[in-house]
């Protein structure tokens, strides 16, 4: 019987990810911050502390109450191109590639995102930026590893039983497109705000494994946030930070603070930890270590929410590689912001 509640549990979390229609919320980490691509095309080439940057991420969720968990992969690159062409201001370039494997039926997503960005400077302490990025999505899944309600033999769930479950597709592909908005206010060097606004799904694909009717359009998703970067001294710098989204009627609202210590007189040495919490599901706390530029994290999502019971509060592990550098031809000629660093 135990074994039946599970696998019924993992059937409710699969249909909660998107196979029937498109109510669920799109695949995101905890650590929005070091997905800037993810989180809003106009992050393309906002790097206030560098000239480009690459970025990976991993996240493995449900490991302890899934037998196959849902695993999260990134990789992303952007920087910053024309600086030497255009009067205050500059374009940012980039790409990112996500992939996604749920559950035991392996639902499948992969997508691939070309980013552009344009970059204003509104007179010296402050920054306008607007972007949009055009990208390729796939999902696909194993209907032979799934079984459904109508299997359930009172005990067990029998693969080998008829369910009046059947997929149209068992792969689906679409042209997806995001556009978004920044806005970065800098008055020292010791402070530093931005604030992002951005739409994803603008042009409302149709994602199903059933029927293609208008009822299988995503919906848009709605992403804003804000955060912070100041310098308290020549050891300590805090960054604060908030995050909404919403996408038809799932919604986050996550928020929370991290710190680097500086542990060189250059700052090339850095360790980082921080605390977030995302409302009504978990806590999240994160440590790093940052050498010569190169930046690792790593954070955990200890489950809040009634699915603790379930999971005895092991939700999600997450783990994050950034590198920042700078071009030497302008590294002695950087002028865009002013950020706060070591």
């Amino acid at each position: 019987m135990k074994k039946g509640i599970k696998i019924l549990f993992q059937f409710t979390l699969l249909l909660l990810i998107g196979i029937q229609y498109s109510f669920g919320q799109d695949l995101h980490f905890s650590q929005f911050f070091n997905n800037p691509l993810l989180t809003n095309p106009a992050n393309t080439g906002f790097i206030p502390d560098a000239d480009y940057r690459l970025g990976a991420s991993y996240r493995n969720q449900y490991s302890n109450i899934m037998q196959v968990p849902y695993k999260t992969m990134s990789i992303f690159g952007d920087a910053q191109v024309f600086r030497d062409k255009i009067e205050n201001g500059w374009m940012g370039l980039g790409g990112a590639i996500l992939r996604d494997v749920a559950g035991s039926g392996s639902l499948t997503s992969t997508k691939i995102y070309g980013s552009v960005a344009y970059h204003q400077l509104l007179g010296a302490s402050s920054l306008l930026t607007a972007g949009f990025n055009l990208g390729w999505a796939n999902k696909r899944i194993d209907q032979s590893k799934l079984t459904f309600p109508d299997q359930f033999d009172g005990k067990f769930f029998d693969a080998t039983l008829p369910t009046a479950v059947q997929l149209l597709n068992n792969s689906v592909s679409y042209f997806d497109m995001q556009v978004g908005v920044n806005y970065a206010y800098f008055p020292t060097t010791d402070i530093y705000i931005n604030a992002g606004y951005s739409i994803h799904h603008v042009n409302r694909p149709k994602e199903t494994f059933f029927e293609d009717d208008e009822a299988s359009r995503l919906s848009m998703r709605h992403i804003g946030f804000i955060n912070a970067i100041i310098k308290l001294n020549e050891q300590v710098i805090i960054n604060p930070s908030a995050y909404y989204t919403n996408m038809a009627s799932a919604s986050e609202l996550m928020a929370g603070i991290s710190a680097a210590y500086n542990l060189s007189g250059h700052g090339d040495k850095q360790i980082i930890g921080g605390l977030f919490y995302r409302y009504g599901d978990a806590v999240i706390p994160m440590v790093g270590l940052e050498v010569n530029h190169v930046r690792f994290t790593f954070s955990y999502d200890v489950t809040t929410s009634s699915l603790k019971t379930y999971n005895n509060s092991f939700g999600a592990d997450e783990f994050n590689v950034l590198y920042k550098g700078y071009y030497s031809t302008f590294a002695g000629d950087r002028q865009q912001t002013l950020c706060p660093v070591f």
